[in-house]
């Protein structure tokens, strides 16, 4: 793992990868490398047109198709489309996420638009492609998690932040459940006897297009904050490689947990990153994943 770089990724060829929101950022540049080492990738993205455009600009097979996570409909169209043209998939990376500012706002479905789009959406979504995953010999789900995993809590009695909303700490228990949930989805794999692997990443602090926008609205000392957020993140090539190491690296295993080395891994080289206690709870695995069943109507293992 030590210095691991894209370069070093394995062959990808004869393989099927779909990477939610590729048309930018860390699904971007994951996107690239894959199809560049010869997978043929599924841009699952909500704005075609965009991810029209992120196609145009990667040099290997790819395809672009509709995908709305904060809008269930959308995901069970997607995964019933894609199953029918793509019966093997050999990785699913979990990557599209947003970041909300200011009031709280709702998906199509009634839930907190975090949480509906970086945990329910990719839940279910997961659970509609595993017929298609537990096809392929080796295949890979790779859930993106974040730092700010660490400082969250789960309140089940509130897990759409309807008292007392704040955005910053509503994300931090959207990437904390993402993070329960790859980590349950293992354990459930591993007792079903299943040849499909669920690993997570982080990318630490990466300069994507959302690093200005988390300040744009604070005038001009936002746009100070936003300056010196520019000095302290890592460039997005280099907080993609976590997730490209869980995604094609020999060896790993499920339930591993991958991000930068240094700074707090907040950037650096890959390495095994750490969980928060009440993240590998598998008592809260459970409790998530029941929640999460009913909320989506998906059922699966």
């Amino acid at each position: 793992m030590t210095g691991w770089t894209a370069d070093r990724m394995p062959g990808q060829q004869g393989r099927v990868a779909v990477v939610t929101g590729a048309n930018s950022g860390l699904g971007l540049v994951t996107a690239t490398e894959l199809a560049r080492r010869g997978a043929h990738v599924v841009l699952a993205v909500r704005d075609t047109a965009a991810g029209e455009r992120a196609a145009r600009r990667i040099d290997g097979s790819t395809e672009v198709r509709e995908l709305d996570l904060a809008r269930l409909g959308s995901v069970r169209a997607f995964a019933a489309k894609l199953a029918v043209d793509h019966p093997v998939i050999d990785l699913l990376v979990n990557n599209a996420g947003v970041v909300l500012l200011g009031p709280r706002r709702t998906s199509a479905d009634g839930f907190e638009l975090q949480f509906a789009t970086n945990v329910l959406g990719h839940f279910a979504l997961t659970g509609l492609l595993l017929g298609t995953l537990a096809a392929a010999p080796e295949a890979r789900v790779v859930s993106l998690s974040s730092i700010t995993h660490k400082n969250a809590h789960l309140d089940f009695a509130d897990l759409m932040s309807e008292r007392g909303y704040r955005a910053s700490a509503a994300y931090g228990r959207s990437k904390l459940a993402t993070t329960v949930f790859g980590l349950e989805l293992d354990r459930r794999l591993r007792a079903a006897g299943s040849p499909i692997i669920s690993v997570l990443a982080h990318p630490g602090l990466t300069r994507t297009n959302l690093t200005p926008r988390a300040f744009e609205h604070r005038g001009r000392p936002g746009r100070l904050l936003a300056r010196l957020g520019l000095l302290l993140t890592q460039p997005v090539e280099r907080g993609t490689l976590p997730q490209l190491y869980a995604a094609t690296a020999p060896g790993v295993r499920g339930g591993q947990f991958f991000g930068p080395a240094g700074l707090g891994e907040t950037r650096g080289r890959v390495t095994e990153a750490r969980l928060s206690r009440e993240a590998a709870d598998p008592a809260t695995g459970e409790r998530l994943w029941a929640a999460a069943e009913e909320l989506t109507g998906t059922s699966y293992l």
